[in-house]
């Protein structure tokens, strides 16, 4: 019988971090396992933010059998003081032999240090191990720590036809439940759920996460942490009495300045966070300026946008749609029926614009298309 290799042990490692795939905001998700003579003795991952790192609790449930053994992590142990201890003096103190770590802290003010520690306290340690699938678990984090904004996935739900409502706005609903399964799934893994004003009041949107349609064993948590809702709201249109603004959870409008002092406070009584920002060329919120703040004030990793064509439009013309959850209903909605994208001034086929297909899948009786937009050649 073959004996596990340090590829399945972090594999492993990568098994225990997903589950914290929908607990851990804005904290990166994290597994670790402990080996020793080819058993493990201990493993653990992350469950949210401020308590044991995934490391803690595998050396907790390893005791003193730790000395000499392998710790196989999805992340570089952390080396500063937060609200927990660094992970890589626990390793350190704990007498561990070897460390096997997936990818490197991305944090650029502490990349690379935790790897530093545990060499000069004389533990080999061997980085990029199954590299690819730890970033693709915490590609939020990564672009916060990186690029300075949340990771950005639309979501939208379209027929055959690429409609998404009829001319009216009615919308409910396109997609079969399986569908809505899934997007409440999304919504349980983002840090933050964003639309334009025009999607709540033609639905009244409340963006939250509903436990009965999760489809998860442990559905009851999960939903009892509701994701920050942002609302996009150029002329600050949005009722007051706003499903969404009864809901547990905070509702954040981001608008512009200049408007009436008095609908604001109405709008806030009702329970919104006004957040006034600067304005883009097009006289709406700078969407640039939006992100930038969800990234340093809010700690958003991955924000879910629900939302229509122009808001929709907008983003992808910005360049800050990173991936495209597409689902695809078998029926028609007709010509006058609402488009999938605004974007005004496509006129010529050299204008378009390509999309990377990723993944297509069937989900219930409807389709669920994964893309990212392709680097444009200008």
């Amino acid at each position: 019988m073959a004996k596990p290799t340090d590829a399945a042990w972090m594999a492993r490692a990568l098994q225990l971090a997903r589950r914290g795939l929908y607990t851990t905001h804005p904290n990166p998700r994290v597994g670790c396992v402990l080996v020793k003579n080819q058993h493990m003795i201990g493993e653990g991952w992350h469950v949210r933010a401020g308590e044991p790192h995934a490391e803690v609790h595998a050396l907790r449930m390893a005791g003193e059998t730790v000395r000499g053994a392998t710790a196989y992590v999805t992340l570089e142990p952390c080396s500063h003081h937060g609200r927990t201890g660094p992970c890589a003096v626990a390793l350190i103190e704990a007498g561990v032999d070897r460390v096997v770590v997936a990818m490197q802290d991305p944090n650029p003010d502490v990349s690379g240090r935790g790897i530093a520690m545990l060499r000069q306290a004389g533990i080999e340690v061997e980085v990029g191990l199954l590299e690819e699938e730890a970033r693709s678990l915490n590609l939020g984090f990564i672009s916060r720590m990186t690029r300075l904004r949340p990771y950005l996935r639309l979501k939208m739900a379209m027929s055959l036809d690429g409609r998404t409502a009829m001319q009216s706005g009615e919308s409910q609903w396109i997609t079969g439940p399986h569908a809505r399964a899934e997007v409440q799934r999304l919504r349980a893994s983002a840090s933050a759920v964003m639309t334009g004003v025009d999607s709540i009041i033609f639905d009244n949107s409340r963006l939250t996460i509903r436990a009965a349609e999760l489809g998860l064993d442990d559905a009851e948590a999960i939903a009892s942490r509701q994701p920050l809702r942002v609302v996009v709201d150029t002329q600050l249109r949005l009722p007051q009495a706003a499903a969404c603004l009864r809901e547990p959870g905070r509702t954040l409008v981001a608008t512009v300045p200049g408007h009436d002092p008095q609908r604001r406070a109405h709008l806030e009584a009702a329970g919104a966070e006004v957040l006034v920002l600067p304005a883009g060329e097009n006289g709406h919120v700078d969407l640039h300026a939006l992100l930038r703040y969800l990234a340093e004030q809010e700690l958003v990793n991955e924000l879910l946008l629900e939302t229509g064509a122009t808001l929709a439009g907008a983003m992808l013309d910005a360049g800050l749609v990173d991936e495209m959850q597409l689902f695809v209903a078998p029926t028609l909605l007709g010509g006058e029926a609402r488009p999938l994208f605004a974007l005004p001034g496509l006129t010529r086929m050299a204008q378009q614009r390509p999309l990377e297909i990723l993944d297509i899948r069937a989900i219930g009786r409807d389709w669920r298309i994964t893309a990212r937009p392709e680097h444009r050649q200008e």
